[in-house]
């Protein structure tokens, strides 16, 4: 083969890759006259990371070294904060690398060629059919129920052979109703118990409902159960990149092989510790957000929306083919809200000004919602 013949090929990537959907961020608002912008369209929170956490990273100078690969200082301090072992934890680049690692390792190629099954709620975090496809396993999405939630009997009936890993997303994102201790005592028991269960908790620390799932009660209870948690949400760290699963020896002496080294950085770790160190102001700047989710839901539904039960700090619009005009609505309104398709909107609870101006375009909205 000559050199222009080498030249001349396309580098092509792995098919999978061609089918996957692509990952959408939140957009940023559009710049309106006489209006502040403000992000509705990711679930970040509106408020900056603890005095105290900016304090601390301020001074960090050692980014010459690699940082621990192992997160030993923040596993300790949630091993405490959780009251469970620290080896049981294995930290990531949020909840989404904890995710990666916990799917790289227990799905994919089978010896004999063939796909294992991966079987989640749809629509539920779009990052999931992505980190399913691209480990090489076979997605298995189980239609959400009328009012947005997980059907728990379609997804144990579609278990079979080949179902290695169940991801479970509670509070569900994007529409925002929890899985309750009950339902998730009964799927666990009906699932084989060689099947990991994923409890992912992204949301945890908004949840309201007395009835709702705690993921790290069921791991006590349930060698197969993996949570999966993070410090983007509540704590405000999202740019930081810094979430961890718990699970039980069983499971994490193979994460472990797994996880991506390094992929917590020092500032990372140090802002997670001292956030933990100080959590009481973490549940008070938590509280004022589920605060103006109580009031914005109240105020939808005094307009005569009706939409999900709110657990996270997002709430959802069933606008199915009027989606994407909604959005564009809202950007007029100097707000960027997140559309899925034709399928509807979220819409994060972000500044208390924001939140007004989200209820008077609802107010405003002239083509009805299409109801749960």
């Amino acid at each position: 083969m000559t050199s222009s013949e080498i030249r001349s090929g396309e580098i092509r990537p792995r098919p999978v890759v061609d089918r996957l959907p692509r990952y959408a961020a939140g957009k940023p608002p559009a710049a309106v006259d006489g209006l502040a912008s403000y992000k509705l369209s990711s679930n970040e929170n509106p408020l900056p990371p603890l005095p105290a956490v900016l304090e601390a990273i301020a001074g960090q100078t050692d980014f010459n070294r690699y940082p621990d690969p192992l997160s030993t200082k923040l596993r300790m301090a949630l091993a405490e904060f959780l009251d469970v072992p620290a080896a049981d934890i294995v930290t990531g680049a949020g909840s989404l690398g904890a995710l990666n690692q916990l799917l790289t390792t227990f799905a994919g190629q089978n010896d004999d060629g063939k796909a294992d099954e991966v079987i989640y709620a749809w629509r539920s975090f779009e990052a999931y059919p992505i980190s399913v496809g691209l480990v090489g396993a076979e997605s298995v999405r189980i239609p959400l129920t009328a009012d947005g939630r997980h059907d728990l009997d379609a997804m144990a009936a579609a278990v079979t052979v080949r179902t290695k890993v169940i991801l479970l997303c509670t509070p569900n994102n994007p529409t925002g109703p929890i899985l309750t201790t009950a339902e998730m005592e009964w799927f666990i028991q009906a699932v084989p118990a060689d099947v990991v269960v994923v409890i992912d908790e992204a949301y945890q620390e908004f949840v309201r409902a007395e009835d709702a799932v705690d993921g790290i009660a069921m791991y006590r209870k349930y060698p197969n159960v993996v949570v999966l948690r993070t410090f983007s949400k509540a704590h405000g760290l999202a740019g930081l990149r810094v979430g961890y699963s718990v699970s039980n020896p069983a499971l994490t002496q193979y994460l472990r092989v797994a996880a991506t080294p390094f992929a917590v950085s020092q500032v990372a770790e140090q802002a997670a510790i001292v956030s933990l160190q100080n959590y009481p102001q973490v549940v008070e700047r938590v509280q004022s957000i589920v605060d103006e989710r109580a009031r914005v839901t109240s105020g939808l539904h005094d307009l005569g929306w009706s939409v999900p039960n709110a657990q996270g700090n997002f709430v959802w619009l069933d606008l199915a083919e009027n989606s994407g005009e909604f959005a564009e609505l809202a950007g007029k309104q100097a707000l960027s809200v997140r559309a899925f398709g034709s399928e509807g909107v979220r819409v994060s609870i972000g500044e208390p000004e924001a939140n007004s101006r989200f209820l008077q375009l609802c107010a405003n909205y002239t083509r009805p919602p299409r109801h749960s």
